[in-house]
C-alpha cells in the first residue's frame, strides 16, 4: 500500500525554490489517513499546500474510510479522510465531520456492454440478485458479474446506503481500491461495478442512472442521485497543530476550490 510522503531531500529542494518565490516560512507536518477515493483530491491539495508553505511536509496514507476514521480517533493522524458521512456512533465517540467536496459514484460497465442506462431500482435489483442476467435488461445473454468494494469502504457504504442494499449485495469480488474495481470491470465484458466519478477512465463506461449522466454539474445540482460527500474527520474539542489547522482552513477556502475541481470532485464553497 503506497503512502504519499514527500522525502526530506525533495522537501528541502522544494522549500529552497519556494522560499525564493516568496512562500511563507511555516514548517511542520500534516498527516492524513483514509479514503482511497480521495487520493487525487487530497494529494493535489497537499502538493499545493507544500508549494505555498516553506518547510511543510504533507503525508497521506490511503487505508480506506473506516481505517482513516479509526486512525484519527486513535491519534495516529491529524485529519481522517472519509468518503461517507460519519455514523451516529462515530459522532458519539467524539468525532466531527466537515464536508470538503461532493463526489458522484459512477456505475461502470465494460465498454463492450450495450447497456447505457439503469434505473436506481434496477441497480438495486442487480446487486441483490433479483436481476441476474444482462438479457433481463435487454443486454447480452450472460450472467452479471457483481464487483464491489470491501467492507469498511466509504464508496461501498455510500453506494449501499443510496441503493438501500446494505448487507444484501451478492458480490462476486470485493476489492480494496477504486483502481482495482475499474481494472476488473475493464477486463470483463459482463462485469458491473461502482467507483468515484473522478477516477473514471476511458477503459470503462459510466451508465446513466434514471436518465442522468454522472457529471460534475449533475452531482452539484442534485439530479444525479448516486453521490456522497468527501469528509474531513477530526476529534471534537481537540486542537490541531498550527500547521494542520492552516491546511484544514486553506483546503476549505475559495482559493483551494479550483484545485478540488481539477482533481475531479465538486467543492462545496
Amino acid at each position: 500500500m503506497k503512502k504519499f510522503v514527500i522525502t526530506l531531500a525533495v522537501a528541502l529542494l522544494a522549500s529552497a525554490m519556494i522560499f525564493a518565490n516568496g512562500a511563507k516560512e511555516v514548517g511542520g507536518v500534516v498527516s492524513t489517513d483514509g479514503s482511497t477515493s480521495m487520493e487525487k483530491v487530497i494529494g493535489s491539495l497537499g502538493e499545493a499546500f507544500m508549494s505555498n508553505n516553506n518547510g511543510v511536509t504533507f503525508t497521506y496514507n490511503p487505508t480506506g474510510s473506516s481505517s482513516g476514521i479509526q486512525a484519527v480517533q486513535e491519534g495516529r493522524c491529524d485529519i481522517g479522510l472519509s468518503s461517507r458521512s460519519l455514523k451516529d456512533a462515530e459522532k458519539a465517540n467524539g468525532l466531527k465531520e466537515t464536508v470538503l467536496a461532493l463526489d458522484g459514484i459512477a456505475i461502470v460497465v465494460n465498454p463492450a456492454n450495450p447497456i447505457n442506462e439503469l434505473s436506481l431500482e434496477q441497480l438495486a435489483d442487480v446487486y441483490t440478485g433479483a436481476i441476474k442476467n444482462w438479457k433481463e435488461l435487454d443486454g447480452a445473454d450472460a450472467e452479471i458479474v457483481l464487483i464491489g468494494r470491501e467492507a469498511g469502504s466509504g464508496t461501498r457504504d455510500g453506494f449501499e446506503s443510496i441503493t438501500n442494499t446494505a448487507d444484501k449485495c451478492l458480490y462476486r469480488q470485493e476489492l480494496t481500491s477504486t483502481g482495482d474495481v475499474i481494472a476488473t470491470v475493464a477486463q470483463n465484458e459482463n462485469a458491473i461495478g461502482y467507483a468515484s466519478l473522478s477516477a473514471v477512465k476511458d477503459t470503462i463506461k459510466a451508465v446513466k442512472i434514471d436518465g442522468v449522466v454522472p457529471t460534475e454539474e449533475s452531482v452539484k445540482d442534485g439530479s444525479y442521485k448516486v453521490q456522497r460527500p468527501f469528509v474531513l474527520v477530526t476529534v471534537e474539542n481537540k486542537a490541531l497543530s498550527a500547521t494542520a489547522q492552516n491546511f484544514f482552513d486553506w483546503i476549505l477556502s475559495a482559493e483551494a476550490a479550483p484545485i478540488i475541481s481539477k482533481a475531479g470532485a465538486i467543492p462545496v464553497v
